[in-house]
Parts: C-alpha cells; structure tokens; sequence
C-alpha cells in the first residue's frame, strides 16, 4: 500500500470500489487485474491516450502479470453506440474475460457499454434507464487520465444514439463482485493527467466541480452522499484554481483527481440536478463539450435553486451566490466562454433546448422544481 493509498478517506468505505492511489500507481495495474481473475483483457481507450503512451505502460503491466491484453482505441469524446458496436465485434474476435477503461469518461463509458452489450446481447438503448441488464458484466478496472467525470466510481454509462444524439444513461447499481456496471478497481495516477490538453483538463475540471456541486444539493441526496459531497469539495475547492494556473502542480493533480472520484461516487446516492439536464442539448445540439456546458449552466442553475428560499448547496458553501461567483471565477480562469450566444445559440433555440432539457432524467432530481418554462428561463440568464 502507498502512503496515498492509505490517506485516503473513510468515507471510501461506503464504496465497493478499490481505489489504488498515488503517482505512477499504473504499474501496478498488472497485479490488480490478475487479482480480479483477469486472463485475457479488452482495454478501451482513445488515440490520444494511446499516442501519449499510457497504453504502452499499461499492456507492459499487464503482460508482466501474465494476462493478455487486446486494446480497442476507437473511442472518441461522447461515446456513441456506434463505437459500442465497434468494440463489441472487437472484443467478440478476442475472447475477452475482462475490461479496462483507460481515458477520459468517453472511454470508460464506451467500456461500460460493450460490457453491457458482450455479456447480456442487445442494443444499448434495451439498457436506457436503471437495472435493465440480467447476466452478470465483466469484472472491470477503470483507469481516469482527467479529473473529470469520475465514471470509475459509478454503475452509470452515458452513452450517445449516433443517428438522434440522445444521451442514454444506462445504470446498474448491483456490486461489482454480483456483476453490476461499477468497475472493481480504480487506478488514480495524478502522472497520467499530465500528458491531457490544456482544454481538456480544464473542461474535465468544470465538470467534476459541477458534480459536487450538483450533488450537494439534489432532493435524492443522503447522509452518505454527503459525506463524499463534503470530501469531493475540500479537495476540489483548493485544488482547481492551482491546476487551472499551474497544471504541473502535482499536489493539486493529485487532489483534483481524488476529489473527482469522490463526485462521482456522491452521484451513486444523490444523482445530479437542473445544470446537468441543461447541458446535454447543449452538447447533443451545439456540439459545446460536457464539461464546458455544464459549467456555463451552472452559476445560473445555483442562483435560481437558491432563489427559492433555501440554500440547498449549504452542506458546502453556506452563501449560495458565493459560490455561484466561485463557479464565474473558475470558468474565467479556464477561459471558458460563458454566453451561450458565443456557441451559436439564439433567443429561438432556447424553447426547443428546454423542451428537451425538461426530459432529461436529471431535471427531475433539481432541488427546486423546473419545467420546461422554468429551464427556458434559466437558459436565458446565460445566452
């Protein structure tokens, strides 16, 4: 164990997932995967991850353990159910045992989805909503390289229709070692979010500051929610402004990336909230990244919450438009756009992008109740 490994908070006991923790925690991916039963591996990643040599690492690892290893670098940002076909023919022509997602969240969640698909037949939207699949999953090991999304810690893959763009989440909440979507481990190695762009590394950090947010404050948040909420938080709030200036920084690498996990695995118990749901027509629609949505939404979407009366971001932040003007420092910081007009969106796109985001599943979970014309009026504020 790594003196990272055993810093890491008590609160990580109420997930089922293993976290191995610490800079160049990769090389010792071999090890956990043979631990887990691996005897031959499909990893899913990108051409990027590939080209900045994790891969490389990564199969050395593994074939040292004496597990094989077929890589599938087809993934690219907002996994779409084409690429799950694509890996699931892979993976079919390789007899695969076992999973690794190695990447952003657009590979661990093109992971997630062929191992839905290998193992209980179908198509992705048959696994659109929670606890559809039947067949036990693969046992997966799910490797971030941002500090982002923080899918290694959740039962939920986010997966595009290529031919309507809709987003599906499809969920299984049943324990890893039962057969459910959560991976067994996670490997959090601050060095390999070294090597990601500086867009990306800051979108991937709007993102993971929007989930603990969002989880702070949803009506399906818990006690235990909470706790992850407040650790994700602690790390967050100091870590990001240090990596958005200085992303060599390896302290604040480090924090960024457990305090994403933690985010991610509040979401397991308090799901998300009126941001998220405003983001994916965004993304869907305009093509404006996840991450970058997400946080131009976000000050308007606490500022609204909070206009109804109570704070519900309190458990972090007991001045909700403190905090909104956090998220408004942190997006300028990250250079991020903030009018939706600078993304192409006019007065007479918002009743369709609200129509759509009231559908999300996400809306239904806001602290404050929102329709269609309650979303209209929050994508107003920000166009």
């Amino acid at each position: 164990m790594s003196d990272v490994d055993a810093a890491l908070p008590d609160v990580l006991s109420h997930s089922p997932v293993t976290v191995i923790a610490g800079a160049g925690a990769l090389v010792r991916l071999g090890d956990a995967a043979s631990e887990h039963g691996a005897h031959r591996v499909l990893l899913v990643t990108d051409p990027g991850i590939r080209q900045a040599g994790h891969v490389e690492r990564a199969v050395e690892s593994l074939r040292a353990s004496g597990v094989d290893v077929a890589v599938f670098d087809g993934v690219s940002e907002n996994p779409t159910t084409e690429q799950v076909a694509d890996g699931l023919a892979f993976a079919h022509a390789h007899a695969i045992d076992f999973i690794i997602g190695l990447g952003g969240g657009s590979a661990m969640d093109c992971a997630k989805g062929i191992n839905l698909l290998l193992t209980n037949g179908g198509e992705i939207k048959d696994y659109w909503g929670e606890d559809k699949p039947r067949e036990p999953l693969l046992p997966m090991i799910a490797i971030p390289t941002t500090a982002g999304t923080g899918s290694e810690g959740q039962s939920f893959a986010l997966i595009s229709d290529a031919a309507t763009h809709q987003k599906m989440a499809c969920g299984d909440r049943r324990l890893p070692r039962e057969g459910g979507l959560r991976p067994r481990v996670a490997i959090l190695d601050p060095d390999l979010t070294l090597t990601a762009p500086k867009k990306v590394a800051a979108a991937a950090g709007i993102d993971a500051l929007a989930h603990v947010i969002e989880t702070a404050g949803t009506t399906r948040r818990t006690d235990t929610s909470r706790a992850f909420t407040q650790a994700a938080w602690r790390r967050i709030e100091r870590a990001l402004p240090t990596v958005l200036e200085n992303p060599k920084d390896a302290a604040a690498r480090q924090d960024m990336l457990l305090g994403a996990h933690l985010a991610g695995c509040a979401i397991e118990f308090s799901m998300l909230g009126a941001a998220h749901a405003c983001a994916n027509p965004l993304t869907a629609r305009f093509g404006v990244v996840h991450g970058v949505a997400v946080g131009v939404m976000l000050p308007h979407v606490i500022r609204f919450n909070a206009a109804g009366g109570e704070n519900p971001y309190a458990v972090i932040d007991p001045d909700a438009e403190r905090l909104a003007a956090f998220v408004d420092a942190m997006l300028a910081r990250a250079n991020v756009a903030t009018r939706l007009g600078e993304y192409g969106i006019k007065e007479a796109d918002i009743p369709q992008l609200a129509e759509a985001a009231a559908s999300q599943w996400t809306a239904q979970f806001n602290p404050r109740p929102v329709d269609a014309a309650a979303l209209a009026t929050i994508y107003r504020r920000a166009l």
